[in-house]
């Protein structure tokens, strides 16, 4: 069982690392002004209202890093600091999931099929661990119950990945909106692809830890004999 600690431990480092160097640059740009004053409310309704969608709402949630949007109840949720904030974090994240909000209403494929994989996702999650733990313990007298593991943390894998080119449409939409706006500047605009991008990382860094995870189970059942 050493080397899954030992993925375990790299990536926790790396999700360690990658999540606090994404704070610090939060913080910083989140003391940079962004154009006109708008606030991260003003910036999401003026982005979804030039964007023909007037069927979504703009709202606010408890703690950091919080925003995400709801495609069941079609809602953009922005943290506190991002809804009140008139910074260029703050544009940036509200743009970003707006961005996902327009993927939404033209029924983006890989949202679509992330979307589609939540229920699957959600359903397993509470006992694909000690499936794989069991699977594990008794994989040379029922290598089956490992292989149902296998397939069911294959299915956490796959929604890691097809996460990934999600997020980086909505922060490609995002940040196109805000230049086009002039919302940010040629001064501003680097801040908020940084921000972007190293939010971004944190999703990279999921999905290939997931994918590490898996291939280590898939080693263990091929070699059971």
């Amino acid at each position: 069982m050493a080397p899954i600690f030992i993925i375990f431990l790299v990536f926790v480092l790396l999700s360690w690392l990658v999540g606090n160097r994404m704070k610090s640059r939060f913080r910083k740009y989140s003391k940079i002004p962004v154009n006109y004053g708008l606030t991260g409310r003003d910036v999401a309704e003026k982005m979804l209202a030039e964007n023909g969608i007037y069927d979504v709402k703009v709202g606010s949630v408890a703690g950091k890093l919080t925003d995400h949007y709801n495609p069941l109840k079609k809602e953009v949720n922005l943290s506190r600091e991002v809804y009140y904030g008139k910074s260029v974090a703050s544009a940036a994240v509200a743009a970003h999931e707006c961005g996902h909000a327009i993927q939404h209403a033209h029924a983006y494929s890989f949202l679509q099929m992330r979307s589609a994989l939540v229920p699957v996702v959600s359903a397993t999650s509470k006992w694909v661990q000690w499936i794989l733990l069991a699977g594990i313990i008794m994989v040379e007298s029922y290598p089956g119950i490992l292989l149902a593991g296998i397939i069911m943390f294959g299915m956490t894998t796959l929604f890691s990945l097809i996460t990934l080119p999600v997020e980086i449409n909505a922060s490609q939409r995002a940040l196109a909106w805000l230049n086009h706006s002039n919302i940010t500047t040629r001064a501003t605009h680097p801040h908020a692809q940084d921000a972007l991008k190293w939010a971004a990382y944190t999703y990279v860094i999921a999905a290939l830890a997931s994918l590490a995870t898996l291939l280590f189970y898939i080693w263990i059942f091929m070699g059971r004999r």
